[in-house]
């Protein structure tokens, strides 16, 4: 009996040795979760025998058992390096069939998709018409390199030019009475603005503001790309405040809807093949003062855009993927779904980082990341293996004396054996 006990405390011991040599071998493997073997005794069944009396016949092992414990957390250079900080599995799909992993190694592929260094593509929410995520099915990530379209200043979209700007009260009547943009004596003060047209082709919107003769009020001019509007008429549009500096009314009234102080600006003939004639829109004065301090801007915005090509790509700790573009825009790309499981050690391990559902581990609870219980994100980061190596150097060491032990009671039963032969 002694030999077949030593020799399962052998095969439990080379087990063990095993599992803590392929913990050691990944302990770079980013995204690794160390495993234990679990043990339990042997006891031949027999009729009549008392449980005080059996004596065991040696160990086997029971389970090998993966510790999904958190991982430390390493930064990188790479935006796509994603580290899951909490509970979850990156969902990836290869030729339909879908696998987990804790490795967020990702790159971008020649048609934009989101992979691993196998080519498994990550999956995650698309994004719908309006920019918004689209909670549905999980679809493969791909990043397009179309350029986005422009907007125009003029676009409903963008919204009114917003001026906050407060003209001196101290300023007196110009000396020229007739405006004139290339004669700084004919106004007293002006701003520029870049605006865009529909084909996103930038324009300098000048405004100049001349104080006149009647109290609290202010005519407005405005040229684009230094051409006069020709309906720049004195009194065409005005700024008129009370005597305590706030603007009470602006002229021409804002029709119906409009904010309470927007002017609509003129309309210019553009040549560059834009809508013509072309109009930027209207300006929101609406917190423009006339205090007794110099003129100066506060606030100056308008919401157009010329076209934009995708330049970088960031994702945020809920998974959004952001893209970056060269107008300074940024556009929702996707986001990343996470999967969670009842019992993640009923999860098949397939190698490569990669484990894929069972009947013993659940079907996968999908979600974003943040929600429930599922991990955050962070980007530009992995996540390390968590191995512990002084722990598993350790147990190296027990494991070894375990196996020469059992090999010793081998030896000791060969040697009563031996001895047993040898009577005569």
């Amino acid at each position: 009996m002694s030999f077949q006990q030593g020799l399962s405390g052998l095969n439990a011991s080379a087990a063990s040795l095993n599992v803590i040599g392929n913990n050691v071998a990944n302990v770079a493997t980013v995204g690794f979760k160390r495993a234990d073997a679990h043990f339990s005794d042997l006891y031949a069944a027999s009729l009549g025998i008392g449980s005080g009396s059996q004596i065991g016949i040696g160990v086997t092992v029971s389970a090998i058992q993966q510790q999904f414990t958190q991982g430390n957390l390493t930064t990188t250079n790479n935006p796509l390096d994603l580290a899951l900080n909490g509970p979850g599995y990156f969902r990836m799909s290869h030729e339909g069939a879908i696998t987990y992993t804790r490795n967020g190694q990702f790159h971008l592929d020649k048609e934009g998709y989101v992979i691993n260094d196998k080519n498994l593509r990550l999956t995650g929410y698309p994004v719908a018409e309006n920019g918004d995520i689209s909670p549905t099915n999980p679809v493969e990530i791909q990043l397009s390199a179309s350029q986005i379209p422009p907007r125009a200043t003029s676009d409903p979209l963008a919204g009114d030019i917003s001026a906050a700007i407060n003209l001196d009260a101290l300023d007196s009547v110009p000396l020229v009475t007739t405006f004139d943009p290339t004669n700084t004596q004919s106004y007293n003060f002006s701003t520029a603005l870049n605006v865009f047209d529909t084909l996103g082709v930038m324009h300098n919107l000048s405004t100049y503001y001349v104080r006149t003769a009647t109290p609290g009020t202010w005519d407005i001019y405005a040229t684009l790309d230094g051409v006069l509007s020709a309906d720049a008429a004195p009194g065409g549009r005005s700024l008129v405040f009370d005597t305590s500096g706030i603007l009470t009314s602006v002229v021409p009234a804002p029709a119906a809807g409009d904010p309470l102080f927007s002017i609509p600006m003129p309309e210019w003939d553009l040549t560059d093949g834009a809508t013509t004639p072309w109009s930027p829109g209207s300006i929101d004065y609406t917190d423009t003062t006339q205090f007794g301090n110099d003129s100066t801007v506060d606030r100056l915005i308008q919401g157009g855009y010329a076209a934009g090509s995708l330049v970088g790509v960031g994702v945020s700790s809920d998974g959004i993927l952001q893209g970056r573009y060269s107008n300074s825009q940024s556009r929702n790309l996707g986001q990343v779904v996470l999967a969670n499981f009842s019992d993640p050690n009923g999860l098949l391990n397939l190698g490569n980082n990669e484990w894929s559902e069972t009947s013993t581990s659940g079907p996968p609870l999908l979600g974003a990341p943040g929600t429930g219980t599922r991990a955050v994100i962070q980007s530009a980061t992995v996540e390390d293996s968590n191995v512990d190596l002084t722990k598993e150097l350790v147990d190296m060491i027990s494991a070894q004396r375990n196996y020469q032990a059992n090999a010793q009671t081998i030896k000791t039963q060969d040697q009563v054996m031996q001895t047993l032969v040898n009577l005569r």
